[in-house]
């Protein structure tokens, strides 16, 4: 991670940031790892570093679980495989029940179902058990689909997980170490205002794009 009086660093695009990536991972001695992305923005640029290393490329497939009412505020993260985190203070302060979670996590796990459909067709998830393991996102914001996906991919029989992403909030970074464990983050501004504003370009990826990233 840049030193702190380092000013925070801009990226063109999630391509070029995970070029930035690829090169700090190049650094580390990794014996044949995994780059999983997390979807949709995140596979750009999990893309170079899977290049830049050589190395197989998937995704880890979780959903955000919104708050009832207000769905884009997250109380939780759901995985593939079931694995579901919640952000116990939100859904203390919300009152949310049981009932209501257990609805919120059906209906997103229609949605990982399509997802996955799209996504991987036919194809079995890349196999993590007993190797290390690089999970790519273009950014963390409050981290909790994140640490649902680490979380998945041990489960799965990572050795290893290595989360590595272009930028996250430097007030997040302490909590984040915690729950993650390894974690590389290039910038982390103290004034973050998102992650789409550490990009020149933030285009929302495509299914598209997504697919045929996967393809090659």
């Amino acid at each position: 991670m840049a030193p702190p009086d380092s000013p925070p660093e801009r990226f063109p695009d999630r391509a070029a940031a995970g070029r930035a990536l690829a090169e700090r991972l190049l650094e580390i001695e990794l014996d044949a790892p995994v780059v999983i992305a997390l979807p949709r923005g995140g596979v750009p640029v999990a893309h170079e570093v899977a290049q830049a290393l050589g190395a197989p490329l998937d995704i880890a497939l979780v959903r955000k679980l919104g708050a009832p009412g207000r769905p884009e505020l997250g109380i939780g993260a759901l995985g593939e495989d079931g694995t579901v985190i919640l952000d116990r203070g939100t859904v203390a302060a919300l009152s949310v029940g049981r009932a209501e979670i257990e609805a919120i996590v059906e209906r997103e796990s229609a949605e990982l179902e399509r997802r996955r459909q799209l996504y991987r067709g036919d194809r079995p998830a890349v196999d993590v058990s007993g190797r290390a393991t690089i999970l790519v996102d273009d950014g963390i914001a409050t981290g909790v689909t994140t640490i649902a996906a680490a979380a998945m991919l041990r489960e799965r029989g990572a050795t290893r997980v290595l989360t590595a992403v272009p930028v996250c909030p430097a007030t997040a970074v302490g909590y984040l170490r915690e729950q993650l464990g390894d974690l590389i983050c290039l910038s982390s501004p103290l004034r973050f205002g998102g992650v789409g504003a550490w990009y020149d370009d933030f285009t929302q990826t495509s299914d598209d794009e997504v697919v045929e990233l996967l393809r090659r």
